[in-house]
């Protein structure tokens, strides 16, 4: 089988990743990378065997799918560019900064026959793949995402750059509408909201209660899910998953009537298996694991939990 021509545009941080993984693939060509900084470019195309440039306009006609992983800003522009000439695109969270953004790209794809998936990282964790068969109709969820201050990715808020992964998360499990939300926030060392919570509402019932923080005093993963028959919480850093369920036996112990049974997985790569998944949907031209309207669809929650944000924030700085 012919092997399919991949590029990359940005190979900073996450950017250098892609193109690592995209060269130990069988089943593809890392043709080229493309860097604003073109000695970063050639620097990480030297250690892959591809070629550089320094603009992403140079890759059009070389590849047939290719990563976005520029500043949010020029999620669009780089996007649309690729799809106008015929190439599936791996955009990274979020999708776009704005929904008509997002609106046209996705019209775009659906007229033309691309793919668009978009970097909702989470979805291919261990544990998150194996609450599929674990979770249903939850009403209640609790999750938490604290981070270490880095200065990479302060171009967005905290809800862009983190909590979007649990929104993301979230509405996979939930599968409703979202009714009411309740959100405040507040930026503590960059320009933009640093940390923020947001109470989730949603017309079947379910409630999720979200936080996120880049400044963090420690690294956390966590989510809590509270269903009919069980209470479930994921570490998603130590790759654990705890049930508790009600099984009628009493042992004497501290949690009479209870079962609690553990899941351990070993790290998995997730990165690898989300670029795996775009190369199987660009190859098979099926529909992807996380495709441009689950990447909408997240991005317009985090949205109005901005809009919210900022409306209480300048109220308040305006007393």
């Amino acid at each position: 089988m012919k092997k399919i021509r991949v590029g990359v545009v940005g190979v900073g941080y996450l950017g250098r990743f892609h193109a690592e993984k995209y060269a130990q693939m069988n089943d593809v060509e890392l043709v080229a990378l493309a860097d604003t900084d073109r000695s970063r470019a050639a620097t990480v195309a030297a250690q892959v065997g591809a070629s550089a440039y320094s603009h992403h306009r140079e890759l059009i006609g070389r590849v047939d799918a290719v990563s976005v992983v520029v500043p949010t800003s020029a999620h669009f522009q780089v996007s649309r560019d690729f799809l106008e000439h015929g190439v599936d695109v791996m955009i990274e969270k979020p999708i776009t900064e704005t929904l008509p953004e997002a609106d046209e790209l996705i019209q775009m794809s659906a007229r033309s026959g691309l793919i668009i998936q978009v970097g909702h990282l989470e979805r291919f964790n261990p544990a998150v793949v194996a609450l599929r068969d674990i979770v249903k109709h939850p009403m209640f969820i609790e999750s938490h995402r604290l981070s270490l201050f880095k200065p990479r990715a302060t171009d967005v808020s905290v809800v862009l750059d983190l909590m979007i992964h649990d929104i993301d998360i979230i509405l996979n499990f939930v599968q409703a509408d979202l009714d009411h939300l309740h959100a405040a926030g507040i930026p503590v060392i960059s320009g933009e909201v640093d940390i923020a919570n947001a109470r989730l509402e949603f017309k079947n019932g379910c409630v999720a209660n979200v936080t996120a923080s880049r400044i963090s005093a420690k690294n956390e993963r966590k989510i809590r899910l509270f269903q009919s028959d069980a209470y479930i919480s994921v570490d998603f850093a130590q790759q654990m998953i705890t049930i508790t369920r009600r099984n009628g036996e009493d042992h004497g112990g501290p949690f009479a009537g209870l079962e609690i049974t553990q899941r351990r997985f070993a790290p998995g790569d997730a990165l690898e298996e989300e670029l795996k998944s775009f190369v199987q949907a660009v190859a098979t031209r099926q529909a992807p694991e996380v495709s441009g309207k689950v990447g909408r669809d997240a991005l317009a929650i985090a949205l109005s939990i901005m809009d919210q944000i900022n409306t209480t924030n300048r109220r308040f700085l305006n007393k």
